[in-house]
């Protein structure tokens, strides 16, 4: 089930970094390009700062 929110955060941080780079600034890319190192990191560490936080905010 976390699984689920951390994907759905992620996909909308890139979904909502990709409009603010479009209509603010092209810096916003770097956002995308810090969610995509820390999906990346998580495939192999099997260690998720989102998953800690949304366990401490109580989601099982």
């Amino acid at each position: 089930m976390i699984n689920r929110y951390i994907n759905a955060i992620a996909g909308s941080f890139v979904l909502i970094s990709l409009i603010l780079a479009h209509y603010v600034h092209p810096n916003w890319l770097w956002f995308t390009v810090f969610v995509g190192a820390n999906l990346l990191q998580s495939a192999f560490s099997n260690w998720c700062l989102m998953g800690i936080i949304l366990k401490k905010l109580g989601v099982k």
